[in-house]
């Protein structure tokens, strides 16, 4: 029988002369874990000034991100490693979600939303990540696995509140 275990810490980044910190979520590839998954991240959105569609919308982006690393990466094997780290990037600007794992390595050419005219259950994750996010870029990890960046600006409301405004760099 094996264990799993859950940590949460952060660790400060230097963004230009601004600190700004990560949330780092390591959790093995079991889908029961995704709910909590999907309630952190609709909250942290919420506070980064996300309307609650559009927090729906990221919560969704980064749950097709995980389930597509669960069923095809580690092909629902439960004990493969999985790290969920969340930066505030760009003097805050940006938020980005990174998915690191060590699962099989896919071709990077490969990686393409099917066709849409192809009606048929399924094969929308890349889609909707696309969709979704302002960017998405996959590449293999050195030593074996995939990492997925995925990045969304940060409402302008939620800057302006920090203090920040349009055009405004530090």
């Amino acid at each position: 029988m094996s264990t799993s275990s859950q940590t949460g810490h952060s660790t400060p980044h230097r963004d230009g002369d601004e600190a700004t910190f990560d949330l780092r979520v390591d959790f093995f590839s079991r889908p029961t874990y995704l709910a909590v998954i999907r309630q952190m991240v609709d909250t942290l959105c919420g506070r980064l000034g996300f309307p609650p569609a559009d927090a729906s919308r990221i919560c969704l982006a980064v749950d097709e991100a995980l389930c597509n690393v669960i069923r095809h990466g580690y092909d629902s094997d439960p004990d493969g490693p999985i790290t969920l780290t969340i930066h505030e990037s760009e003097a805050g600007q940006l938020v980005e979600f990174i998915v690191e794992d060590r699962a099989r390595q896919v071709d990077l050419d490969t990686i393409r939303s099917r066709d849409l005219n192809d009606v048929r259950p399924g094969g929308l994750g890349v889609h909707l990540i696309s969709e979704i996010m302002d960017s998405a870029a996959w590449e293999h990890r050195e030593g074996g696995g995939m990492k997925l960046v995925m990045r969304k600006k940060i409402p302008a409301t939620h800057m302006e509140a920090k203090g920040y405004s349009p055009g405004h760099t530090s």
